[in-house]
Protein backbone atom coordinates (compact mmCIF):
# COMPACT_ATOMS: atom_id res chain seq x y z
CA UNK A 1 0.00 0.00 0.00
CA UNK A 2 1.38 3.05 -1.11
CA UNK A 3 2.28 5.97 1.57
CA UNK A 4 -0.93 8.36 0.34
CA UNK A 5 -3.26 5.29 0.25
CA UNK A 6 -2.27 4.52 3.85
CA UNK A 7 -3.26 8.26 4.76
CA UNK A 8 -6.32 8.19 2.90
CA UNK A 9 -7.75 5.04 4.64
CA UNK A 10 -7.18 6.64 8.15
CA UNK A 11 -8.03 10.48 7.58
CA UNK A 12 -10.31 10.90 4.41
CA UNK A 13 -8.83 13.17 1.54
CA UNK A 14 -11.22 16.38 2.47
CA UNK A 15 -9.89 16.20 6.45
CA UNK A 16 -6.31 17.59 4.83
CA UNK A 17 -6.82 20.74 3.97
CA UNK A 18 -3.74 22.39 2.52
CA UNK A 19 -2.55 26.08 3.34
CA UNK A 20 -0.10 26.89 0.62
CA UNK A 21 1.41 24.88 -2.21
CA UNK A 22 4.46 24.08 -0.63
CA UNK A 23 3.99 23.92 3.14
CA UNK A 24 1.15 23.16 5.53
CA UNK A 25 -2.04 21.54 6.14
CA UNK A 26 -4.86 21.64 8.63
CA UNK A 27 -6.32 17.96 9.27
CA UNK A 28 -9.61 18.35 10.38
CA UNK A 29 -12.17 16.00 12.41
CA UNK A 30 -9.53 14.63 14.62
CA UNK A 31 -9.61 14.53 18.38
CA UNK A 32 -6.12 14.79 19.76
CA UNK A 33 -5.24 12.44 22.49
CA UNK A 34 -2.46 9.73 23.88
CA UNK A 35 -4.88 7.17 23.31
CA UNK A 36 -5.27 7.71 19.70
CA UNK A 37 -5.11 4.62 17.25
CA UNK A 38 -1.44 3.58 16.05
CA UNK A 39 -2.69 3.97 12.45
CA UNK A 40 -3.53 7.33 13.01
CA UNK A 41 -0.38 8.64 14.52
CA UNK A 42 0.95 6.96 11.60
CA UNK A 43 -1.30 9.05 9.07
CA UNK A 44 -0.58 12.08 11.06
CA UNK A 45 3.30 11.77 10.79
CA UNK A 46 3.03 10.70 7.07
CA UNK A 47 1.20 13.86 6.78
CA UNK A 48 3.43 15.75 8.37
CA UNK A 49 6.92 14.41 6.87
CA UNK A 50 4.95 15.68 3.46
CA UNK A 51 3.46 18.90 4.49
CA UNK A 52 6.27 20.28 7.26
CA UNK A 53 3.45 21.68 9.13
CA UNK A 54 0.40 20.46 10.19
CA UNK A 55 -2.53 22.31 12.48
CA UNK A 56 -5.36 21.35 14.44
CA UNK A 57 -8.31 23.34 15.62
CA UNK A 58 -10.53 23.02 18.51
CA UNK A 59 -8.19 21.18 20.95
CA UNK A 60 -9.68 22.86 23.74
CA UNK A 61 -9.76 19.59 25.79
CA UNK A 62 -6.17 19.38 26.07
CA UNK A 63 -4.27 20.77 29.10
CA UNK A 64 -0.60 20.68 29.90
CA UNK A 65 -0.43 16.71 30.91
CA UNK A 66 -2.53 15.62 27.72
CA UNK A 67 -0.79 17.75 25.33
CA UNK A 68 2.24 15.54 26.76
CA UNK A 69 0.77 12.07 26.23
CA UNK A 70 -0.65 13.24 22.58
CA UNK A 71 3.51 14.35 22.40
CA UNK A 72 4.62 10.72 23.54
CA UNK A 73 3.24 9.22 20.40
CA UNK A 74 5.47 10.92 18.24
CA UNK A 75 8.68 10.25 20.23
CA UNK A 76 11.00 10.75 23.31
CA UNK A 77 9.85 13.99 24.83
CA UNK A 78 12.44 16.27 25.29
CA UNK A 79 12.85 19.72 27.79
CA UNK A 80 14.68 22.75 26.60
CA UNK A 81 18.28 22.37 27.52
CA UNK A 82 19.22 25.66 29.21
CA UNK A 83 15.08 26.51 30.11
CA UNK A 84 13.84 22.97 31.40
CA UNK A 85 10.09 22.58 31.62
CA UNK A 86 7.35 24.84 33.46
CA UNK A 87 4.39 24.50 35.35
CA UNK A 88 5.98 20.85 36.87
CA UNK A 89 5.67 19.37 33.42
CA UNK A 90 8.37 17.17 32.37
CA UNK A 91 8.54 18.85 28.97
CA UNK A 92 6.34 21.48 28.57
CA UNK A 93 8.17 25.15 27.53
CA UNK A 94 5.53 28.43 28.71
CA UNK A 95 5.92 30.93 26.62
CA UNK A 96 4.18 33.74 27.92
CA UNK A 97 4.53 37.06 26.34
CA UNK A 98 3.95 39.21 30.03
CA UNK A 99 7.29 37.47 30.94
CA UNK A 100 10.81 37.88 29.52
CA UNK A 101 11.62 35.49 27.03
CA UNK A 102 8.19 35.24 26.00
CA UNK A 103 8.34 36.78 22.33
CA UNK A 104 11.24 35.13 19.74
CA UNK A 105 10.46 37.24 16.50
CA UNK A 106 13.42 35.79 14.65
CA UNK A 107 13.84 33.46 12.18
CA UNK A 108 14.89 30.06 13.58
CA UNK A 109 14.65 26.32 14.12
CA UNK A 110 14.50 24.84 17.40
CA UNK A 111 17.50 24.70 19.54
CA UNK A 112 20.16 24.17 16.55
CA UNK A 113 22.42 25.58 19.41
CA UNK A 114 22.69 21.86 20.49
CA UNK A 115 23.77 18.55 18.41
CA UNK A 116 20.80 16.58 18.29
CA UNK A 117 18.01 19.59 18.06
CA UNK A 118 14.84 18.31 18.36
CA UNK A 119 12.66 16.65 14.94
CA UNK A 120 9.32 17.32 16.43
CA UNK A 121 7.68 20.29 17.94
CA UNK A 122 3.83 20.65 19.25
CA UNK A 123 2.90 24.04 20.12
CA UNK A 124 -0.60 24.80 21.39
CA UNK A 125 -2.30 27.98 21.70
CA UNK A 126 -3.48 28.87 25.15
CA UNK A 127 -3.63 32.42 25.38
CA UNK A 128 -4.32 34.25 22.04
CA UNK A 129 -5.16 37.91 21.57
CA UNK A 130 -7.88 39.05 19.11
CA UNK A 131 -5.57 40.30 16.58
CA UNK A 132 -1.83 39.87 15.69
CA UNK A 133 0.16 37.22 17.47
CA UNK A 134 0.80 34.70 14.47
CA UNK A 135 3.44 32.51 13.16
CA UNK A 136 4.93 31.88 9.75
CA UNK A 137 6.77 28.87 8.65
CA UNK A 138 9.10 28.00 5.88
CA UNK A 139 9.91 24.56 4.07
CA UNK A 140 13.95 25.06 4.38
CA UNK A 141 13.90 21.79 2.19
CA UNK A 142 11.77 23.61 -0.83
CA UNK A 143 14.49 26.53 -0.45
CA UNK A 144 17.22 23.73 -0.85
CA UNK A 145 15.41 22.98 -4.37
CA UNK A 146 15.29 26.78 -5.71
CA UNK A 147 18.88 26.92 -5.21
CA UNK A 148 20.63 26.84 -8.19
CA UNK A 149 22.88 23.45 -8.92
CA UNK A 150 25.83 25.57 -8.27
CA UNK A 151 24.70 27.25 -4.97
CA UNK A 152 23.18 23.48 -3.92
CA UNK A 153 26.84 22.59 -4.22
CA UNK A 154 28.30 25.26 -2.41
CA UNK A 155 25.39 24.80 0.53
CA UNK A 156 26.40 21.66 0.33
CA UNK A 157 30.04 22.13 1.74
CA UNK A 158 29.76 24.35 4.15
CA UNK A 159 28.99 24.22 7.76
CA UNK A 160 28.23 26.76 10.50
CA UNK A 161 28.42 27.11 14.19
CA UNK A 162 25.17 27.72 15.84
CA UNK A 163 25.11 29.24 19.64
CA UNK A 164 22.05 29.96 21.99
CA UNK A 165 24.34 33.43 22.87
CA UNK A 166 23.49 35.23 19.52
CA UNK A 167 23.29 38.92 19.90
CA UNK A 168 19.76 38.93 20.96
CA UNK A 169 19.31 42.67 21.64
CA UNK A 170 20.69 43.15 18.04
CA UNK A 171 18.30 40.51 16.26
CA UNK A 172 15.15 41.39 17.44
CA UNK A 173 12.88 44.23 19.16
CA UNK A 174 13.75 42.98 22.50
CA UNK A 175 12.40 44.50 25.62
CA UNK A 176 14.98 45.45 28.66
CA UNK A 177 13.13 41.74 30.36
CA UNK A 178 13.69 39.99 27.34
CA UNK A 179 17.13 40.71 27.09
CA UNK A 180 17.82 40.27 30.51
CA UNK A 181 16.06 37.19 30.19
CA UNK A 182 18.26 35.60 27.54
CA UNK A 183 21.51 36.87 29.39
CA UNK A 184 20.31 35.15 32.69
CA UNK A 185 18.41 32.56 31.91
CA UNK A 186 18.43 31.50 28.28
CA UNK A 187 22.12 31.53 28.10
CA UNK A 188 23.22 30.54 31.89
CA UNK A 189 24.61 27.51 29.94
CA UNK A 190 26.37 28.24 26.35
CA UNK A 191 26.48 25.48 23.87
CA UNK A 192 28.22 26.01 20.45
CA UNK A 193 27.62 23.23 17.74
CA UNK A 194 28.86 22.61 14.49
CA UNK A 195 26.43 21.60 11.65
CA UNK A 196 26.48 21.15 8.30
CA UNK A 197 24.47 24.12 6.50
CA UNK A 198 22.64 20.76 4.31
CA UNK A 199 21.17 17.99 6.40
CA UNK A 200 19.69 14.74 4.78
CA UNK A 201 16.88 14.13 5.99
CA UNK A 202 16.53 10.60 8.36
CA UNK A 203 13.03 9.62 7.05
CA UNK A 204 12.33 11.74 3.81
CA UNK A 205 15.63 11.88 2.42
CA UNK A 206 15.27 15.64 1.57
CA UNK A 207 18.12 17.58 2.04
CA UNK A 208 17.37 20.75 3.88
CA UNK A 209 18.93 23.98 4.74
CA UNK A 210 19.94 24.26 8.27
CA UNK A 211 20.33 27.74 9.35
CA UNK A 212 18.10 30.66 11.41
CA UNK A 213 20.02 33.33 13.24
CA UNK A 214 21.20 31.52 16.04
CA UNK A 215 24.03 31.14 13.42
CA UNK A 216 27.20 33.00 14.55
CA UNK A 217 29.57 32.11 11.76
CA UNK A 218 30.71 29.82 9.07
CA UNK A 219 33.24 27.56 9.49
CA UNK A 220 36.35 28.41 7.78
CA UNK A 221 34.56 31.49 6.22
CA UNK A 222 35.68 35.26 7.04
CA UNK A 223 32.99 37.23 8.90
CA UNK A 224 32.44 39.66 5.78
CA UNK A 225 31.88 36.76 3.65
CA UNK A 226 29.74 34.75 6.19
CA UNK A 227 27.19 37.86 6.28
CA UNK A 228 26.55 37.57 2.78
CA UNK A 229 26.79 33.98 2.61
CA UNK A 230 24.18 33.61 5.21
CA UNK A 231 21.57 36.29 3.78
CA UNK A 232 21.83 35.09 0.27
CA UNK A 233 20.71 31.09 1.87
CA UNK A 234 18.65 32.55 4.28
CA UNK A 235 16.65 34.51 1.37
CA UNK A 236 15.65 31.11 -0.66
CA UNK A 237 14.72 29.78 2.76
CA UNK A 238 12.24 33.05 3.84
CA UNK A 239 11.28 33.65 0.20
CA UNK A 240 7.00 34.09 0.37
CA UNK A 241 6.58 30.79 -1.92
CA UNK A 242 8.05 28.61 0.70
CA UNK A 243 6.06 30.16 3.50
CA UNK A 244 2.51 29.78 5.06
CA UNK A 245 1.14 32.11 7.86
CA UNK A 246 -0.97 30.98 11.03
CA UNK A 247 -3.91 33.06 12.73
CA UNK A 248 -4.21 31.14 15.94
CA UNK A 249 -7.38 30.65 17.97
CA UNK A 250 -7.28 29.26 21.63
CA UNK A 251 -6.93 25.64 21.22
CA UNK A 252 -5.26 25.50 17.92
CA UNK A 253 -2.18 22.74 17.88
CA UNK A 254 0.60 23.02 15.67
CA UNK A 255 3.07 20.66 14.46
CA UNK A 256 6.42 21.27 13.01
CA UNK A 257 9.43 18.88 11.11
CA UNK A 258 11.78 20.68 12.96
CA UNK A 259 14.59 19.21 10.54
CA UNK A 260 12.78 20.60 7.58
CA UNK A 261 11.13 24.17 8.85
CA UNK A 262 12.16 27.27 10.12
CA UNK A 263 9.28 29.78 11.83
CA UNK A 264 8.94 33.30 12.97
CA UNK A 265 6.12 34.39 15.71
CA UNK A 266 5.27 37.65 14.56
CA UNK A 267 5.28 40.20 17.58
CA UNK A 268 2.53 42.82 16.20
CA UNK A 269 0.27 42.33 19.03
CA UNK A 270 1.76 45.12 21.52
CA UNK A 271 0.98 45.17 24.73
CA UNK A 272 -1.99 42.17 24.64
CA UNK A 273 -1.53 39.00 26.08
CA UNK A 274 -0.40 35.48 24.35
CA UNK A 275 0.83 32.13 25.88
CA UNK A 276 1.19 29.20 23.95
CA UNK A 277 2.81 25.72 25.00
CA UNK A 278 5.29 23.87 23.58
CA UNK A 279 6.09 19.84 23.43
CA UNK A 280 9.44 18.63 21.70
CA UNK A 281 10.11 15.40 20.15
CA UNK A 282 14.26 14.57 20.84
CA UNK A 283 16.05 14.36 17.68
CA UNK A 284 18.49 12.63 15.95
CA UNK A 285 21.96 14.12 15.14
CA UNK A 286 22.20 15.56 11.73
CA UNK A 287 23.83 14.20 8.75
CA UNK A 288 25.78 15.80 6.13
CA UNK A 289 25.78 15.51 2.28
CA UNK A 290 28.99 13.52 2.61
CA UNK A 291 27.80 11.67 5.86
CA UNK A 292 29.43 13.99 8.84
CA UNK A 293 27.84 14.57 11.64
CA UNK A 294 27.24 17.95 13.54
CA UNK A 295 29.24 17.97 16.63
CA UNK A 296 29.05 20.06 19.83
CA UNK A 297 32.29 22.19 20.43
CA UNK A 298 31.10 24.10 23.93
CA UNK A 299 29.56 23.67 26.59
CA UNK A 300 30.46 26.80 29.05
CA UNK A 301 29.22 29.46 31.13
CA UNK A 302 30.51 32.54 29.79
CA UNK A 303 29.51 36.08 28.42
CA UNK A 304 27.83 35.62 25.19
CA UNK A 305 29.96 36.53 21.90
CA UNK A 306 28.66 39.24 19.18
CA UNK A 307 26.51 37.28 16.80
CA UNK A 308 28.70 38.03 13.36
CA UNK A 309 27.09 35.77 10.35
Amino acid sequence: MSNSAMIDNVIPPADVVKRAARIGAEIRNIKLSGDLPDQTIAAINSVLLERKVIFFRDQDHLDDTQQERFALRLGKLVPHPTLGATNGTGSILELDSARGGGRADIWHTDMTFVDAYPKISVLRGVVIPPFGGDTVWSNTAAAYLDLPPPLQRLANELWAVHSNAYDYAVKTRASEADKKYHDEVFTRTIYETEHPVVRVHPETGERTLVLGDSVLRFVDIPKYDGQRLFDLFQSHIVAPENTMRWNWKEGDVAIWDNRATQHYPVNDYGEQHRVVRRATIDGDVPVSVDGRHSVMRIKATRQPPTRVA
